[in-house]
Protein backbone atom coordinates (compact mmCIF):
# COMPACT_ATOMS: atom_id res chain seq x y z
CA UNK A 1 0.00 0.00 0.00
CA UNK A 2 1.42 3.37 -0.98
CA UNK A 3 1.80 6.34 1.33
CA UNK A 4 -1.01 8.13 -0.54
CA UNK A 5 -3.36 5.15 -0.19
CA UNK A 6 -2.53 4.90 3.49
CA UNK A 7 -3.29 8.60 3.98
CA UNK A 8 -6.65 8.33 2.20
CA UNK A 9 -7.67 5.17 4.10
CA UNK A 10 -6.71 6.76 7.41
CA UNK A 11 -8.73 9.86 6.64
CA UNK A 12 -11.78 7.88 5.56
CA UNK A 13 -11.68 5.63 8.64
CA UNK A 14 -11.22 8.55 11.03
CA UNK A 15 -13.95 10.58 9.40
CA UNK A 16 -16.39 7.68 9.16
CA UNK A 17 -16.14 7.05 12.91
CA UNK A 18 -16.54 10.70 13.90
CA UNK A 19 -19.10 11.34 11.20
CA UNK A 20 -21.27 8.45 12.36
CA UNK A 21 -21.41 9.84 15.88
CA UNK A 22 -22.19 13.34 14.67
CA UNK A 23 -24.76 12.13 12.15
CA UNK A 24 -26.78 10.37 14.83
CA UNK A 25 -26.71 13.42 17.07
CA UNK A 26 -27.59 15.76 14.23
CA UNK A 27 -30.50 13.64 13.06
CA UNK A 28 -31.89 13.59 16.59
CA UNK A 29 -31.50 17.34 16.88
CA UNK A 30 -33.17 17.92 13.52
CA UNK A 31 -36.10 15.54 14.10
CA UNK A 32 -38.27 18.45 15.22
CA UNK A 33 -37.59 20.35 12.00
CA UNK A 34 -39.19 17.85 9.61
CA UNK A 35 -42.62 19.49 9.86
CA UNK A 36 -41.65 22.47 7.69
CA UNK A 37 -40.34 21.71 4.17
CA UNK A 38 -36.98 23.19 3.11
CA UNK A 39 -37.20 26.65 1.58
CA UNK A 40 -36.34 26.91 -2.09
CA UNK A 41 -34.39 29.58 -3.92
CA UNK A 42 -33.14 30.02 -7.47
CA UNK A 43 -30.29 27.75 -8.53
CA UNK A 44 -27.55 28.11 -11.12
CA UNK A 45 -25.01 25.71 -12.60
CA UNK A 46 -21.61 26.59 -11.12
CA UNK A 47 -19.55 27.01 -14.28
CA UNK A 48 -18.04 23.86 -15.69
CA UNK A 49 -18.49 21.93 -12.46
CA UNK A 50 -21.94 21.14 -13.90
CA UNK A 51 -23.23 21.21 -10.30
CA UNK A 52 -26.39 23.16 -9.55
CA UNK A 53 -26.11 25.31 -6.43
CA UNK A 54 -28.53 27.75 -4.78
CA UNK A 55 -27.62 31.36 -5.52
CA UNK A 56 -27.07 31.99 -1.78
CA UNK A 57 -24.54 30.20 0.42
CA UNK A 58 -23.56 30.58 4.08
CA UNK A 59 -20.22 32.25 4.73
CA UNK A 60 -18.07 30.86 7.54
CA UNK A 61 -16.00 33.94 8.43
CA UNK A 62 -16.48 37.54 9.48
CA UNK A 63 -19.03 38.82 11.96
CA UNK A 64 -20.60 35.44 12.66
CA UNK A 65 -20.67 32.83 15.43
CA UNK A 66 -19.29 30.35 12.89
CA UNK A 67 -15.77 31.75 13.22
CA UNK A 68 -15.93 32.82 16.86
CA UNK A 69 -14.40 30.81 19.71
CA UNK A 70 -16.85 29.90 22.45
CA UNK A 71 -19.91 30.27 20.19
CA UNK A 72 -20.53 26.62 19.40
CA UNK A 73 -24.17 26.61 20.50
CA UNK A 74 -25.02 29.68 18.42
CA UNK A 75 -23.03 28.35 15.44
CA UNK A 76 -24.70 24.94 15.50
CA UNK A 77 -28.12 26.59 15.72
CA UNK A 78 -27.30 28.77 12.71
CA UNK A 79 -26.00 25.85 10.62
CA UNK A 80 -29.10 23.80 11.40
CA UNK A 81 -31.34 26.74 10.51
CA UNK A 82 -29.43 27.21 7.24
CA UNK A 83 -30.12 23.59 6.30
CA UNK A 84 -33.77 24.00 7.23
CA UNK A 85 -33.98 27.09 5.00
CA UNK A 86 -32.60 25.16 2.03
CA UNK A 87 -29.00 26.40 2.03
CA UNK A 88 -26.70 23.77 0.53
CA UNK A 89 -23.52 25.77 -0.12
CA UNK A 90 -21.28 26.11 2.95
CA UNK A 91 -18.07 28.16 2.80
CA UNK A 92 -15.21 27.82 5.26
CA UNK A 93 -11.39 27.78 5.43
CA UNK A 94 -8.58 26.29 7.46
CA UNK A 95 -7.87 29.75 8.89
CA UNK A 96 -11.43 30.59 9.98
CA UNK A 97 -10.94 29.79 13.66
CA UNK A 98 -13.38 27.09 14.83
CA UNK A 99 -15.54 27.32 11.69
CA UNK A 100 -14.61 23.90 10.31
CA UNK A 101 -15.13 22.27 13.72
CA UNK A 102 -18.60 23.79 14.08
CA UNK A 103 -19.66 22.74 10.59
CA UNK A 104 -18.30 19.26 11.29
CA UNK A 105 -20.73 18.86 14.17
CA UNK A 106 -23.81 19.26 11.97
CA UNK A 107 -23.13 18.62 8.31
CA UNK A 108 -22.12 14.91 8.19
CA UNK A 109 -25.75 13.77 8.33
CA UNK A 110 -26.49 15.93 5.28
CA UNK A 111 -23.24 15.41 3.40
CA UNK A 112 -24.65 14.01 0.17
CA UNK A 113 -27.03 16.96 -0.24
CA UNK A 114 -24.63 19.85 0.37
CA UNK A 115 -21.79 21.57 -1.48
CA UNK A 116 -18.95 21.90 1.03
CA UNK A 117 -15.98 24.18 0.39
CA UNK A 118 -12.80 25.03 2.27
CA UNK A 119 -9.54 26.83 1.54
CA UNK A 120 -5.82 26.76 2.25
CA UNK A 121 -3.48 29.75 2.38
CA UNK A 122 -0.38 27.53 2.07
CA UNK A 123 1.53 28.02 -1.16
CA UNK A 124 3.69 24.86 -1.00
CA UNK A 125 2.58 21.30 -1.70
CA UNK A 126 3.36 19.84 1.74
CA UNK A 127 1.82 22.71 3.67
CA UNK A 128 -1.36 22.54 1.62
CA UNK A 129 -1.59 18.77 2.11
CA UNK A 130 -1.33 19.14 5.89
CA UNK A 131 -4.12 21.71 5.90
CA UNK A 132 -6.34 19.54 3.71
CA UNK A 133 -5.92 16.59 6.06
CA UNK A 134 -6.80 18.77 9.02
CA UNK A 135 -9.78 20.32 7.24
CA UNK A 136 -11.22 16.91 6.37
CA UNK A 137 -10.88 15.73 9.96
CA UNK A 138 -12.42 18.85 11.42
CA UNK A 139 -15.29 18.80 8.93
CA UNK A 140 -15.87 15.08 9.53
CA UNK A 141 -15.93 14.30 5.82
CA UNK A 142 -13.79 12.23 3.48
CA UNK A 143 -13.94 14.74 0.63
CA UNK A 144 -14.48 18.41 -0.22
CA UNK A 145 -16.66 19.48 -3.10
CA UNK A 146 -14.40 22.49 -3.62
CA UNK A 147 -10.93 23.23 -2.27
CA UNK A 148 -9.57 26.71 -2.92
CA UNK A 149 -6.31 28.63 -2.80
CA UNK A 150 -7.06 31.29 -0.21
CA UNK A 151 -6.60 35.06 -0.75
CA UNK A 152 -4.02 34.92 -3.53
CA UNK A 153 -2.78 38.50 -3.74
CA UNK A 154 0.52 38.75 -5.64
CA UNK A 155 2.06 37.42 -8.83
CA UNK A 156 4.95 36.03 -6.78
CA UNK A 157 2.44 33.80 -4.98
CA UNK A 158 1.26 32.40 -8.30
CA UNK A 159 4.87 31.60 -9.20
CA UNK A 160 5.27 29.65 -5.95
CA UNK A 161 1.91 27.89 -6.27
CA UNK A 162 2.73 26.66 -9.78
CA UNK A 163 6.34 25.70 -9.03
CA UNK A 164 7.52 22.05 -8.87
CA UNK A 165 6.85 21.88 -5.13
CA UNK A 166 3.95 24.32 -5.18
CA UNK A 167 0.48 23.97 -3.70
CA UNK A 168 -1.06 23.11 -7.07
CA UNK A 169 0.61 19.69 -6.75
CA UNK A 170 -1.42 19.01 -3.62
CA UNK A 171 -4.58 20.07 -5.44
CA UNK A 172 -3.88 17.71 -8.33
CA UNK A 173 -3.03 14.79 -6.04
CA UNK A 174 -6.10 15.42 -3.89
CA UNK A 175 -8.34 15.37 -6.95
CA UNK A 176 -6.71 12.18 -8.21
CA UNK A 177 -7.38 10.55 -4.83
CA UNK A 178 -10.96 11.86 -4.85
CA UNK A 179 -10.43 13.83 -1.66
CA UNK A 180 -11.39 16.96 -3.62
CA UNK A 181 -13.85 17.28 -6.51
CA UNK A 182 -13.03 20.77 -7.79
CA UNK A 183 -10.22 23.32 -7.49
CA UNK A 184 -10.65 27.07 -7.05
CA UNK A 185 -8.75 30.30 -6.50
CA UNK A 186 -9.84 33.19 -4.30
CA UNK A 187 -8.65 36.72 -3.72
CA UNK A 188 -9.78 40.19 -2.73
CA UNK A 189 -6.63 42.27 -3.22
CA UNK A 190 -5.63 42.46 -6.90
CA UNK A 191 -8.00 41.42 -9.72
CA UNK A 192 -5.13 41.13 -12.21
CA UNK A 193 -3.56 38.37 -10.08
CA UNK A 194 -6.80 36.38 -10.04
CA UNK A 195 -7.28 36.84 -13.78
CA UNK A 196 -3.71 35.66 -14.36
CA UNK A 197 -4.35 32.64 -12.15
CA UNK A 198 -7.35 31.70 -14.27
CA UNK A 199 -5.22 32.00 -17.41
CA UNK A 200 -2.44 29.86 -15.99
CA UNK A 201 -4.54 26.96 -14.72
CA UNK A 202 -7.97 25.42 -15.46
CA UNK A 203 -9.56 26.25 -12.11
CA UNK A 204 -13.21 25.30 -11.75
CA UNK A 205 -14.18 28.32 -9.66
CA UNK A 206 -13.09 31.69 -8.36
CA UNK A 207 -14.32 33.49 -5.25
CA UNK A 208 -13.96 37.26 -5.60
CA UNK A 209 -15.46 40.54 -4.29
CA UNK A 210 -18.56 41.49 -6.26
CA UNK A 211 -20.41 44.48 -4.88
CA UNK A 212 -21.83 47.87 -5.75
CA UNK A 213 -18.67 49.71 -4.66
CA UNK A 214 -16.40 47.79 -7.06
CA UNK A 215 -17.11 50.16 -9.96
CA UNK A 216 -15.54 53.10 -8.15
CA UNK A 217 -12.29 51.33 -7.20
CA UNK A 218 -9.28 52.09 -9.44
CA UNK A 219 -8.70 48.31 -9.75
CA UNK A 220 -12.19 46.82 -10.12
CA UNK A 221 -12.77 43.06 -10.07
CA UNK A 222 -15.92 42.92 -12.19
CA UNK A 223 -14.53 44.11 -15.56
CA UNK A 224 -11.13 42.43 -15.05
CA UNK A 225 -12.01 38.94 -13.78
CA UNK A 226 -15.53 38.21 -15.03
CA UNK A 227 -14.68 38.24 -18.78
CA UNK A 228 -11.84 35.76 -18.23
CA UNK A 229 -14.05 33.57 -16.06
CA UNK A 230 -16.84 33.60 -18.65
CA UNK A 231 -14.43 32.75 -21.47
CA UNK A 232 -13.21 29.70 -19.54
CA UNK A 233 -16.61 28.80 -18.03
CA UNK A 234 -15.27 29.25 -14.49
CA UNK A 235 -17.83 29.24 -11.70
CA UNK A 236 -17.90 32.65 -10.00
CA UNK A 237 -18.84 32.97 -6.34
CA UNK A 238 -19.37 36.51 -5.06
CA UNK A 239 -18.04 37.57 -1.67
CA UNK A 240 -17.93 40.89 0.22
CA UNK A 241 -21.42 41.51 -1.17
CA UNK A 242 -22.45 43.96 1.61
CA UNK A 243 -18.80 44.69 2.57
CA UNK A 244 -19.50 43.65 6.16
CA UNK A 245 -22.47 46.01 6.20
CA UNK A 246 -20.44 49.09 5.28
CA UNK A 247 -22.42 49.51 2.06
CA UNK A 248 -25.44 50.28 4.24
CA UNK A 249 -23.89 53.37 5.82
CA UNK A 250 -25.71 56.68 5.57
CA UNK A 251 -25.78 57.72 1.93
CA UNK A 252 -25.23 54.14 0.75
CA UNK A 253 -27.48 51.24 -0.14
CA UNK A 254 -30.88 50.76 1.46
CA UNK A 255 -30.30 47.14 2.39
CA UNK A 256 -29.39 43.58 1.43
CA UNK A 257 -31.95 43.48 -1.37
CA UNK A 258 -29.92 46.02 -3.33
CA UNK A 259 -26.54 44.55 -2.35
CA UNK A 260 -27.45 40.99 -3.24
CA UNK A 261 -29.40 42.03 -6.32
CA UNK A 262 -26.41 43.93 -7.66
CA UNK A 263 -23.95 41.06 -7.16
CA UNK A 264 -26.16 38.31 -8.54
CA UNK A 265 -27.17 40.36 -11.59
CA UNK A 266 -23.58 40.63 -12.85
CA UNK A 267 -23.05 38.52 -15.98
CA UNK A 268 -21.14 35.36 -15.13
CA UNK A 269 -21.77 35.39 -11.38
CA UNK A 270 -23.36 32.13 -10.26
CA UNK A 271 -23.87 32.49 -6.51
CA UNK A 272 -22.75 34.40 -3.44
CA UNK A 273 -21.65 33.56 0.09
CA UNK A 274 -22.67 35.85 2.93
CA UNK A 275 -22.10 35.38 6.65
CA UNK A 276 -24.77 36.13 9.23
CA UNK A 277 -24.45 37.57 12.71
CA UNK A 278 -27.72 36.05 13.95
CA UNK A 279 -30.28 33.47 12.89
CA UNK A 280 -32.78 36.28 12.31
CA UNK A 281 -30.36 38.00 9.93
CA UNK A 282 -29.81 34.70 8.12
CA UNK A 283 -33.55 34.23 7.70
CA UNK A 284 -33.87 37.74 6.29
CA UNK A 285 -31.03 37.19 3.83
CA UNK A 286 -32.52 33.90 2.64
CA UNK A 287 -35.91 35.55 2.13
CA UNK A 288 -34.26 38.17 -0.08
CA UNK A 289 -32.33 35.49 -2.02
CA UNK A 290 -35.51 33.50 -2.63
CA UNK A 291 -37.20 36.59 -4.09
CA UNK A 292 -34.24 37.56 -6.29
CA UNK A 293 -35.02 38.88 -9.75
CA UNK A 294 -32.20 39.99 -12.10
CA UNK A 295 -31.76 43.76 -12.32
CA UNK A 296 -31.40 45.64 -15.60
CA UNK A 297 -28.50 47.92 -16.50
CA UNK A 298 -30.32 51.08 -15.44
CA UNK A 299 -31.12 49.62 -12.02
CA UNK A 300 -27.53 48.40 -11.58
CA UNK A 301 -26.12 51.82 -12.48
CA UNK A 302 -28.44 53.51 -9.97
CA UNK A 303 -27.33 51.15 -7.18
CA UNK A 304 -23.65 51.66 -7.97
CA UNK A 305 -24.16 55.42 -7.91
CA UNK A 306 -25.50 55.15 -4.35
CA UNK A 307 -22.07 53.97 -3.20
CA UNK A 308 -20.12 56.78 -4.87
CA UNK A 309 -19.60 58.73 -1.63
CA UNK A 310 -18.81 55.72 0.60
CA UNK A 311 -16.88 53.35 -1.70
CA UNK A 312 -13.45 53.92 -0.15
CA UNK A 313 -14.55 52.78 3.30
CA UNK A 314 -16.50 49.93 1.71
CA UNK A 315 -13.46 48.48 -0.05
CA UNK A 316 -11.24 48.37 3.04
CA UNK A 317 -10.69 44.62 2.54
CA UNK A 318 -8.71 45.32 -0.63
CA UNK A 319 -5.70 46.30 1.47
CA UNK A 320 -5.53 42.88 3.13
CA UNK A 321 -2.70 40.61 2.06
Amino acid sequence: MTEKQTRRNFLITTVATAGGIMATTSLQQNATNTASPPATMPERVLGRTEVKVPIFGLGGAGQTPLSTEGKEREAVEMIQKALELGIRYFDTAASYGPSEDYLGKVLPAHRSKIFLTSKTDKRDRDGAWRELERSLKRLNTDYLDLWQLHHVSFTEELDTIFSKSGAIKAFEEARQQKLVRFAGITGHHDPQVIAEGLRRYPFHTTLIPINAADKHHPQPFIPVVLPVAQEKNVGVIAMKVPAYGRLFKSGGLRGMQQALGYALSQPGVHCCVIAAETVAQLEGNVKIARAFQPLNEKELAAIAEQTASIWEDSTFFRAWH
